[in-house]
C-alpha cells in the first residue's frame, strides 16, 4: 500500500485529474512553476528556522538581563 502524503491531498483537493495523472506517472509541463513554487518553500523553510533561532537567541538574552539585574540588585542590597 502507498503512503498518502498531504500533498497528495492538496493535490486532490485542487484538482482531481491532476491527482489521477501523478499517479499514473504522467509528466508534469509546468516545471517552471513547479521550481518556482519549490524555492518559495525553500525560502519559506530558511525563514521559519531563522526565526525560531532569533528566539531562542532572545530568549537567552532575557535570561541573562534576569541575572544581572537580580546580580546587582542583591549585591546593591545586601552592600549596605
Amino acid at each position: 500500500m502507498k503512503t498518502l502524503r498531504a500533498s497528495d491531498i492538496g493535490t486532490y483537493m485542487y484538482c482531481h485529474r491532476a491527482w489521477w495523472y501523478r499517479v499514473h506517472g504522467q509528466e508534469s509541463i509546468n516545471h517552471t512553476e513547479l521550481a518556482a513554487g519549490l524555492e518559495l518553500h525553500r525560502r519559506h523553510g530558511r525563514r521559519v528556522l531563522v526565526a525560531g533561532l532569533i528566539r531562542v537567541v532572545a530568549f537567552i538574552l532575557l535570561l541573562s538581563a534576569c541575572a544581572l539585574i537580580t546580580f546587582f540588585g542583591l549585591t546593591t542590597f545586601l552592600g549596605k
